[in-house]
């Protein structure tokens, strides 16, 4: 079972160079939570659950650098890689007068 306390993830970019949002994971028992920044996110936050799958469900909120404020749900599928670390499938959708949905990759930062 995948225990995501401690992990860092950063989105992944088509350029590795660019600044991109990481968080660092925290988890107690099925609880997981997060706060990120980075890139054009001045600073996020996430809570939700995990199963036994190690798949996430959460809830997020997040300031933009433009000033919108985005809030939305998403599913976070992890996928473990040949080197150990995990990739999350995130499918996302946001709420509200920022509505949208889409598919994103985190990778875990070691």
């Amino acid at each position: 079972m995948i225990n995501y306390d401690g992990k860092r993830f950063r989105k992944v970019l088509a350029d590795p160079a660019e600044d991109a949002p990481s968080a660092l994971y925290r988890q107690e028992s099925d609880l997981v939570w997060a706060e990120f920044a980075g890139g054009d996110v001045r600073r996020g936050s996430l809570a939700g659950t995990r199963d036994t799958d190690g798949v996430i469900s959460f809830s997020y909120s997040m300031v933009l650098e433009d000033g919108r404020v985005i809030s939305g749900h998403s599913v976070n599928t992890p996928e473990l890689l040949d080197d150990g670390r995990i990739r999350l499938h995130e499918r996302w959708e946001r709420y509200g007068a920022h509505a949208d949905s889409g598919v994103s990759y985190l990778e875990e930062v070691r």
